[in-house]
């Protein structure tokens, strides 16, 4: 997170203001953001962990409250390049120029190795006439897109206003995906070449249960199998449905195989709490529940 924070500070694009999302940890994480608070740092420490689609949602809540024209979010394992912030302002100039209107723009994401990560979904639907527009905004380094990260992504306030906030319910893994398919069902945010952030990640590899080497994120699989089906339910067909389903069923019986009950157990749970899981989109200004929250500032 320090490194995290030491890029945000030194952006040629200053930042107005850097809210933290500390999710009730218990490592000195809220000691430290007490020694770097000030004018332009503001922590706000949970009573309770309410994962990272939790954080997200109040963090957006929060930056909406203050007012913000843009909000710019990420992971805390996220160094941006000093001048990210300002490409990101850039590439919304070339939109409003353009008489386009983006829910988002969001920076090309690298490895510490520099291989391209998170890579975003590339927006293939068609122009006046009938001919994909991807390559519209190619001389700006510029790709329309539909489901991305929150690795760094810059949301115009209409974008909260018209949308609301990312589902606190789904807890971990997918609220992004959610929320940036959601927001992009009528215009494609776009990918900014120009600008580029380091995701640095403990585990590298895609999420998989069976190879899941934390035992503390085991028993978090089961949100992940669960927005998985979920987001097929919202966004895909029915046989989409239903391989997603059989996928996640013959993963349980491949880890009962082996032995492995504890964990075909989460996920059978995850896959029969997808079928029923049906969150309700909170507005950007709607009651929150702050009982606990410790603010940190200058």
């Amino acid at each position: 997170m320090r490194d995290c924070l030491a890029s945000l500070r030194a952006q040629s694009r200053r930042c107005d203001r850097i809210l933290v999302i500390d999710n009730a940890s218990t490592d000195g994480t809220a000691e430290m953001l007490s020694s770097l608070a000030d004018d332009q740092v503001t922590a706000y420490c949970l009573p309770n962990n309410i994962g990272a689609a939790g954080g997200y949602n109040a963090g957006m809540r929060f930056a909406y409250e203050m007012g913000a024209d843009f909000i710019w979010a990420m992971d805390d394992d996220v160094i941006a390049d000093p001048d990210a912030l300002e490409r990101l302002l850039s590439a919304t100039d070339i939109l409003q120029a353009r008489d386009l209107k983006a829910p988002f723009v969001i920076s090309t994401a690298r490895s510490v190795d520099g291989a391209i990560a998170e890579t975003p979904e590339i927006d293939k639907r068609p122009n006046s006439i009938s001919y994909e527009r991807w390559s519209e905004l190619l001389e700006h380094k510029m790709v329309p897109v539909t489901r991305s990260t929150f690795l760094s992504i810059l949301l115009p306030r209409t974008t909260l206003q018209q949308y609301g906030l990312p589902l606190a319910s789904m807890f971990i893994w997918g609220e992004d995906s959610d929320y940036t398919f959601r927001i992009t069902s009528k215009e494609p945010g776009w990918l900014v070449g120009d600008s580029r952030v380091v995701h640095i990640r403990v585990l590298a590899s895609r999420l998989d249960i069976r190879t899941e080497s934390n035992p503390d994120r085991i028993r978090y699989h089961f949100y992940h199998l669960r927005n998985d089906v979920y987001l097929k339910r919202r966004f895909d067909t029915p046989r989409a449905i239903a391989r997603q389903v059989r996928k996640q069923i013959k993963l349980a019986l491949q880890l009962c195989l082996r032995g492995d009950f504890s964990r075909a157990k989460i996920v059978l749970q995850g896959t029969l709490a997808g079928m029923r899981f049906n969150p309700v989109i909170e507005a950007a200004d709607a009651p929150f529940d702050r009982t606990g929250i410790r603010v940190i500032t200058s």
